[in-house]
């Protein structure tokens, strides 16, 4: 497994590592929407931005994580990453997205998770997983759609930052999979043009 942060585009959105000159326009994506921090372990908005974004940084000099920032018409609307990079099993987990309200629902998710998916299993990753809150039904949904499958629940897995236990649901694809989902979701995306 040779994973490597590059930048990754599609027709609609562009995926950069994130760096320093993405965190102004990052952190004015996570001021917009205040109601969905909760729903998430930590938070990214106001002055937990900056925590937030120091955070990523060392892990990532430490090779645990992959973060980017997602741009669509150039413009930064969120961001993604290889939250867990574990070479010697070959497996990787998607996660730490988020992306403001305007970019929701259209095709920033889905072609942002091809290009990631894309990138993984070009770099040799056996297995992709997903740990979503089992509280946040846009984002089980969306990973459904995806076509990952769901292998369970980790019951009371973590406390999250506002003090609640978090049940977290894990999905999965595998690398011999991923070809009829792939032209799944290529389809999809076509229906944006």
């Amino acid at each position: 497994m040779k994973l490597e942060a590059r930048i990754l585009e599609g027709r609609h959105v562009r995926l950069e590592p994130l760096e320093p000159r993405h965190y102004e326009a990052l952190k004015r994506a996570c001021d917009a929407d205040p109601e969905i921090w909760p729903l998430y372990p930590f938070r990214m908005d106001g002055e937990h931005f900056a925590a937030w974004a120091g955070g990523v940084a060392k892990r990532a000099a430490r090779g645990e994580t992959m973060p980017f920032a997602v741009l669509k018409g150039g413009e930064v609307v969120g961001t993604s990453s290889y939250s867990t990079v574990d070479p010697p099993n070959k497996r990787v987990e998607i996660g730490n997205t988020y992306y403001h309200p305007n970019a929701r629902g259209g095709v920033v998710n889905p072609e942002a998770k091809l290009l990631l998916i894309n990138h993984a299993f070009a770099s040799g990753v056996h297995c992709l997983q997903f740990r979503v809150d089992a509280a946040n039904a846009r984002s089980r949904a969306a990973v459904t759609k995806l076509g990952a499958k769901q292998d369970g629940i980790l019951r009371a897995d973590r406390i999250v930052w506002t003090g609640r236990i978090r049940d977290t649901v894990v999905f999965s694809i595998l690398d011999e999979e991923w070809p009829a989902l792939r032209a799944r979701l290529v389809a999809r995306l076509k229906a944006f043009a």
